[in-house]
């Protein structure tokens, strides 16, 4: 008998990283074992990605879709154009994605009421609550620049209490589980000087109660440290629900907090998460990737003109270079002739990650490269990169503090000698995994500088996808700068097929 799929409430969704790994899962019989009944996101952008993507899986199955899909990639279709192939899937997306941006608190009615329907259309099936409340207020990023704003009171400010939106969907669906994701300052935020994690806990465990609405109670487990007691889980360091993503075959370090909740009448026990049995490196993820110079900011720019530029800087730089590495004969930075700023040409299969990981990336791969584009950079910064990418080359894969930096190249910052900009520059070392991508990169590119230094560059929203192991089919809407926001607040899609993996054993 063919088991009922198991009913996905996605709230917070951005553009879709939880629940593209959550709607991949199959079952033994190749069956996908979730199906997405809605995903709620409020950012126009990240809502036509999700729409896109929400269409995609409806229609990758059927006779030509993905030759439809693939020439919406192309641009050879509109988005219109391509939904007319296919009104009925087009119309199921659309209605998943609640035909336009919503947000919870703002549009509860409507989002209620459709999480309502579902649950009830749903009968007794399984059902899945998963999302990420904002956590600006909750990093430590956000409470730095928080500190700074006059006046500023984190009891007063609304994206502190936004997972209690979370917990009133809880208490409306009652879901078998759910899963919640957060940044690891969520375990020190504090409000009037009360670390706020043991209350979100509490929370999760009986959302009634914070709610004021009916509902079941949950035991919140790790996904990473099993409970002493599974029927009654404790757990002692708040960092047992920190999961390390670059542990999991994530080729990026990103540290976030994940909370499984189980309904208190399941009495399966979720199993943890398996660690890989190998680290994965920038290099592995995206040297296959077609090669791109990077373009000039604040002026013309040709080509030509760029190769003089980055020809004139190799010679700067190893001359730097010789005052700092005993050997720099074996550095080659003469650059790139006729490089593109952007690619959209068929790539070969990968062949430097797991067999797993890349059969992930290149599942019914696009016969193009999407969303792989450079940005412009300020001649002085084309400088600092190819430095940067340099010398963290000939360090083994140390990126360069701002002490590192010779006094020819310090940009003219106050503060650059302060320490509070040690890593203004910051190259992702092509030998380890990448640090953290945040949503930062939308606003410049000195914290993920490609370890080439003859592409002199920073990464483009594909290779920072690859990083966060978005498939190469995932196509990101909107403009660049959206582009970059969108992948930077995701939740790594292969990790949390994972955690998808786990739930499934548990309610299945």
């Amino acid at each position: 008998m063919k088991t009922k799929q198991a009913l996905v409430i996605d709230l917070f969704a951005g553009p879709g990283g939880l629940g593209e790994g959550f709607s991949s899962v199959q079952d033994e019989n190749g069956n996908p074992f979730f199906k997405i009944g809605i995903s709620v996101e409020k950012e126009a952008s990240a809502h036509k990605t999700l729409t896109t993507r929400a269409f995609y899986r409806k229609i990758k199955g059927l006779t030509g879709g993905l030759v439809g899909y693939n020439e919406y990639l192309q641009g050879t279709l509109t988005q219109q154009q391509l939904f007319d192939l296919y009104p009925e899937q087009a119309k199921e997306a659309t209605m998943e994605t609640l035909y336009s941006p919503r947000a919870l608190g703002d549009d509860n009615e409507i989002i209620h009421e459709r999480i309502t329907e579902l649950v009830k259309l749903h009968g007794n099936g399984p059902k899945v609550v998963i999302g990420g409340p904002p956590c600006q207020a909750y990093s430590l990023a956000g409470r730095s620049r928080n500190a700074g704003i006059k006046g500023y009171k984190a009891e007063d400010d609304h994206r502190n209490f936004l997972y209690k939106e979370y917990l009133k969907v809880l208490s409306i669906a009652q879901p078998d589980v759910f899963v919640m994701e957060n940044v690891r300052g969520i375990l020190s935020a504090k409000i009037d000087g009360t670390v706020m994690f043991p209350s979100i806990l509490e929370d999760l465990q009986d959302p009634g109660q914070a709610t004021k609405i009916e509902s079941a109670k949950y035991r919140v487990h790790s996904l990473v440290v099993s409970a002493d007691d599974p029927n009654n889980p404790v757990y002692h360091d708040s960092k047992d629900f920190l999961i390390k993503a670059e542990e999991y075959g994530v080729p990026q370090a990103r540290h976030r907090v994940i909370l499984l909740g189980v309904r208190e009448d399941i009495k399966n026990v979720p199993s943890t998460l398996h660690r890989s049995d190998e680290q994965v490196s920038v290099r592995q993820a995206i040297d296959d990737l077609p090669k791109l110079r990077s373009g000039f900011s604040k002026r013309t720019d040709d080509p030509k003109d760029w190769e003089k530029t980055v020809s004139k800087n190799s010679k700067q730089i190893k001359a730097l270079l010789k005052n700092q590495f005993n050997e720099v004969s074996c550095l080659d930075l003469k650059p790139f002739k006729n490089l593109p700023r952007s690619a959209d040409q068929p790539i070969e299969p990968l062949k430097k990650v797991p067999k797993k990981l890349a059969e992930w990336y290149r599942n019914n791969a696009p016969i193009c490269v999407l969303n792989h584009e450079t940005r412009g950079h300020m001649e002085s910064d084309l400088l600092r990169y190819a430095y940067s990418a340099a010398y963290t080359e000939l360090s083994g894969g140390i990126s360069p503090k701002s002490r590192d930096f010779p006094e020819e190249l310090a940009p003219k910052h106050e503060n650059w000698k302060s320490g509070s900009h040690a890593d203004r520059f910051r190259t992702q070392a092509a030998n380890k995994s990448a640090t953290t991508v945040t949503s930062h990169i939308s606003k410049d590119g000195h914290y993920f500088i490609h370890y080439d230094p003859k592409q002199c560059r920073s990464l483009t929203v594909r290779e920072a996808a690859r990083l966060q192991t978005f498939p190469d089919n995932y196509l990101f809407e909107g403009n660049r700068t959206q582009q970059y926001v969108q992948v930077g607040n995701a939740v790594p899609p292969y990790l949390a097929q994972q955690i998808g993996m786990v739930v499934m054993g548990l309610i299945k």
